[in-house]
């Protein structure tokens, strides 16, 4: 575990969420023997999203917390399917990335199919567990609905005898897909749909990832969610809200085997604005090119939050800041973003660039002469030192930083205006060049020589500080500029015949190809994180190349949640 652990002492208590309570009073009473041992256990069939690292942080942090505290990473590997190495491969990745460590507890659903397959014929035995022949059309019609019980499969006072046989049949091989399932004898009125007769095994004639073409009879996850938790002995079995009408299931199978029985408890998911967290809805984005990949940067996979920019520290806190419910609720994407800017401001390092520029020659700057001026690495952190900048006398500077004829409350760049270049002189503006449709393509400038560092001698102020790259010096890059990818904060608030693809922000990527960095960079590698002074948070993308440099925009330096925050003290 990367925590340090610690026992959660009773001063704690008042401040831990409803989860940790019961773990903390689980280890007061012995429940477990003293043991805390918890489960992440997703199935490999798409990337992990930022909703799933909340219940990662949820469950390794538990077990980092408790003395002795052990986090499986478990693969629900139940539907051959659906199901890819290259998710399982992603999964480790991305929960290592996080932070999060399992040692030697990596396990398999499709480890226990054998002892699954044992428990189905004790249930059969035992005459809770009996083979149908209902199609699953009518497996539908005959389960009822809230408001009107089930009725009894006409299959379902099959003998123990003629179970065990067609069962075992089922598992040879003899039946198509389709044909038969085996259920659970429990109750088909009960007012919990779950518990009418649920499906424990479908036949499915596909290889799977681990264990080939042995198996073509597959448990369904309510079946197998209980037994994986009871041979791991696990202690705390924690879920999202969706699972709590299934937690009488889950009961039901464990107390009928008398097996070793975990405690479920459900807490909220995670909503986010602007964001689906479906995994077939984030496919249906990868597989129809609404997005590059599942680690597109504008996807909440944590593939993609990672090639955006984002940090493991960055996502944990954000967890640690919504903590755990018992009620659903969506959390405002803005809320993530100061998280986010919270940490990028701590540890990245600054640097300058020009996303759209805009040529700047200095008129008095003596002819080929290039200084290295001192700039600062990282004002939150002294020990990150200073970097050595070249300056010389054609420079760019952002084209949004100069207006030939400005507005009230512009003070940046203008004919006849003095203002501040980082770290180096006061310029004027003396020139406006321009092309033949008349835009701006060159402003001519003079310099203070006693102005070196920012400050004049004489004490006059500007209004103004401005971020430049020197001209011959400069690297060329590509920067992305990425906004939400659905222009809705709900994306499926749509109109009749839409789904949330109709919200798609068709301005949710911007590309430029002629920006300019600081010389510095040349070396940044992949996944390396910045901020561009005046501009935002940004990270090297794997797309970059020795010669040509790629950064994604992370986020920008504006905070909106930090204003909405302030405002909200002000009322």
């Amino acid at each position: 575990m990367t925590n340090t652990k610690q026992n959660n002492s009773n001063s704690e208590k008042e401040r831990l969420d409803f989860i940790r309570q019961i773990v903390a009073e689980d280890l007061k009473t012995n429940k477990w023997d003293g043991r805390v041992v918890t489960r992440f256990p997703p199935e490999p069939n798409g990337y992990l999203h930022i909703g799933h690292a909340k219940s990662i942080c949820l469950n390794f942090g538990i077990a980092a917390e408790n003395t002795g505290g052990v986090c499986h990473l478990r693969f629900d590997d139940t539907n051959p399917t659906k199901e890819e190495q290259e998710y399982i491969d992603s999964i480790i990745e991305d929960v290592h990335w996080l932070g999060w460590d399992w040692s030697e507890h990596l396990y398999y659903a499709s480890d226990y199919f054998e002892q699954m397959y044992e428990y189905a014929v004790q249930l059969i035995k035992k005459g809770k567990a009996y083979v149908c022949d209902l199609t699953a059309e009518q497996t539908r019609e005959y389960r009822g609905t809230l408001t009107k019980p089930g009725k009894d499969s006409p299959y379902r006072d099959r003998s123990v005898e003629e179970n065990l046989d067609l069962f075992e049949r089922m598992k040879a091989g003899e039946f198509p897909d389709g044909s038969c399932t085996l259920r659970a004898k429990i109750n088909m009125s009960h007012p919990n749909l779950n518990m009418r007769d649920p499906v424990m095994y479908r036949i499915l004639h596909a290889a799977h990832h681990r264990t080939g073409d042995k198996w073509c009879i597959y448990p369904m996850y309510d079946w197998a969610h209980g037994l994986e938790d009871s041979i791991e002995r696990i202690t705390h079995s924690i879920c999202t809200l969706e699972f709590e009408n299934h937690r009488p299931l889950y009961d039901w199978f464990l107390d009928q085997l008398d097996a070793y029985h975990p405690q479920q408890r459900e807490f909220a998911r995670l909503n986010l604005t602007y964001t689906v967290m479906s995994k077939r809805k984030l496919l249906k984005l990868v597989q129809e090119g609404h997005v590059v990949g599942w680690d597109d940067p504008r996807m909440p996979t944590l593939s993609g939050l990672r090639r955006r920019g984002y940090s493991p520290q960055a996502i944990r806190n954000f967890c640690k800041r919504i903590g755990v419910n018992k009620f659903n609720s969506t959390v405002d994407i803005a809320l993530l973003e100061h998280c986010l800017r919270e940490d990028l401001n701590k540890t990245s390092p600054r640097v300058m660039a020009v996303l759209r520029p805009l040529k700047v020659v200095i008129d008095n700057y003596p002819e080929g002469q290039v200084e290295e001026l001192e700039a600062i690495n990282n004002p939150e952190d002294p020990s990150a030192g200073v970097r050595k900048v070249p300056f010389s006398g054609e420079l760019y500077i952002e084209r949004e930083d100069f207006m030939e004829e400005p507005p009230k409350k512009f003070y940046r760049l203008a004919p006849g205006r003095e203002v501040r270049l980082r770290y180096a002189y006061f310029v004027t503006c003396t020139d406006v060049i321009k092309d033949e449709s008349g835009d701006v393509v060159e402003l001519h400038c003079t310099y203070d020589p006693a102005t070196r560092g920012g400050d004049a001698p004489d004490g006059r102020k500007v209004k103004s500080t401005l971020h430049w790259v020197s001209a011959g010096h400069a690297l060329e890059a590509e920067v992305r500029l990425y906004d939400h990818l659905f222009t809705k904060e709900n994306p499926d608030d749509t109109t009749e015949g839409e789904d949330f693809k109709s919200n798609l922000n068709p301005n949710s990527l911007e590309v430029l190809t002629s920006c300019r960095v600081e010389p510095s960079l040349k070396n940044a590698l992949p996944l390396s994180r910045y901020q561009f002074e005046r501009l935002g948070y940004f990270c090297v993308d794997p797309d970059s190349s020795d010669g040509k440099l790629v950064f994604n925009r992370t986020v920008s330096l504006r905070d909106p949640w930090a204003k909405i925050q302030k405002a909200r003290k002000k009322k």
